[in-house]
């Protein structure tokens, strides 16, 4: 198992209603199926019981925590739970992100602003900053940001891009000033999915049918014409987590079937 005996919090580890499986919920369920023990976070605690019992059911072992990374408190509570109930932190993985309210930059309200920056970028710093003093004593740790090929793509949406952007940069940082402690710190860009964040979220949002979403997005990804999955970002958090990427830190690395490729 690739991530035996590790110990791995899963910020956003519930999810939205949907058809299909979001990016948080897949990768806790990946992680606990190669051997970790995870704390699934999620201020929906209700959504991070689901994927419990998920867990659960394949025999795998985790437990999940009611937590808001916009607080310090909570990020500092999550911290102290994972080491209470398993010793120690090896992974914090970051997927909490919102784009409800974004728009072109005269239209964006500072509200919505203040709340896409808060939830996108802040809550990053500080799950990272409530992990890194535990990890730092052990000498040991992977931090996981979920980031978004928006951040290095055209877009419409000024507050959203420039949150996932700055999620680059924080990383970048972690990754310089922990590596001493032999701490990692890497990024994902997922590009077009399908989860029920983008799908549900965005025909619910822009008032067109689900099918016709996915097609239009579909034919916007240069590798097979098809969207991504829930799965294709776990895999690549698995990676990032495991030891195969013990020498890998600071990378940004798109997860978009070629998308943030086209330049030009």
């Amino acid at each position: 198992m690739r991530l035996n005996n590790k110990v791995a919090i899963v910020v956003g580890a519930g999810q939205t209603p949907g058809d299909t499986i979001g990016n948080g919920r897949a990768t806790a369920i990946l992680f606990a199926r190669e051997g970790a023990r995870v704390v699934l976070v999620d201020s929906n605690y209700e959504s991070a019981l689901e994927t419990k019992a998920l867990i659960d059911d394949e025999g795998g072992i985790c437990v999940a925590v009611k937590g808001d990374v916009t607080r310090q408190e909570d990020c500092d509570a999550v911290a102290l739970a994972a080491v209470e109930a398993y010793g120690c932190i090896d992974v914090l993985h970051n997927n909490v992100g919102i784009g409800g309210g974004d728009d072109e930059i005269l239209s964006l309200t500072e509200q919505s602003w203040d709340k896409i920056m808060t939830v996108n970028l802040k809550g990053m710093f500080l799950s990272a900053r409530s992990v890194l003093p535990v990890m730092r004593e052990q000498r040991r740790g992977s931090i996981i940001n979920i980031s978004s090929i928006a951040a290095v793509c055209a877009t419409s949406i000024v507050a959203y891009k420039t949150s996932k952007a700055g999620v680059n940069a924080l990383t970048h940082q972690i990754a310089l000033e922990n590596a001493k402690y032999n701490i990692r710190a890497n990024a994902i860009m997922p590009g077009l999915m399908n989860t029920p964040m983008a799908i549900e979220g965005i025909s619910r949002a822009r008032g067109i049918p689900k099918e016709e979403l996915i097609s239009q997005r579909d034919a916007r990804v240069p590798l097979g014409s098809k969207m991504g999955t829930a799965w294709d970002v776990a895999y690549a958090a698995l990676f990032l987590a495991s030891d195969e990427a013990k020498f890998i830190t600071g990378v940004i690395l798109p997860v978009d079937g070629g998308q943030s490729a086209r330049i030009g």
